[in-house]
């Protein structure tokens, strides 16, 4: 199952694809700068995890006028608790663009409106203030720093960590809604 914005497709991985980025091979439809690490990581883990195949698993991240792979972000599946976490990464060359807010707004769509999870939750690196924002504005809240590994850089990290609850997303849609109606008009006189 495909999930569509306006500039982005996100589609599942396939077992090929993961195959390329882990042979290094390069595909036509591969912006220059892709793969980045953290998609190898993942790539690496998706024949160990058929879930993270499924449809609400891994993504890449497609620009929809190039056609160009531009990144990649996922649900950590299955939930736990009625918790999902999620995760994302835009190449270098395609930052600044608003896709990871694009992307990760039209998973969380996903995740909450077919499913019954009550939170997702996130992390995003302390050196990484753009991916703090990305969060922020799809309405993640803060809820602390913690010391996580990464296997990307073989290493610990701190981590901002971070949580969305169903009854805000709920309400940030619909005040969204809200606002996109026009003005109902005034009556004058």
């Amino acid at each position: 199952m495909e999930l569509t914005t306006d500039r982005l497709v996100l589609r599942t991985w396939t077992l090929a694809e993961a195959a390329s980025v882990l042979g290094d091979s390069r595909a036509a439809d591969w912006a220059e700068d892709f793969p980045a690490e953290g998609d190898r990581v993942i790539a690496g883990l998706l024949d160990r995890k058929p879930a993270w195949l499924g449809e609400h698993g891994h993504r890449l991240v497609i620009e929809r006028d190039r056609g160009l792979v531009v990144g990649a972000i996922g649900l950590f599946w299955p939930p736990s608790d009625g918790t999902l976490e999620i995760g994302y990464g835009i190449v270098a060359s395609r930052r600044g663009r608003g896709y990871a807010t694009e992307a990760a707004r039209a998973l969380i769509d996903h995740a909450f409106g077919n499913r019954e999870h009550q939170m997702l939750v996130a992390g995003a690196r302390i050196s990484n203030p753009a991916s703090r924002r990305v969060l922020e504005k799809c309405g993640f809240q803060w809820t602390g720093v913690g010391l996580y590994r990464i296997r990307a850089i073989h290493s610990s990290a701190p981590l901002d960590r971070f949580r969305l609850e169903r009854g805000i997303w709920a309400s940030l849609k619909s005040w969204g809604a809200a606002r996109a109606k026009p003005p109902a008009p005034r009556r004058m006189g």
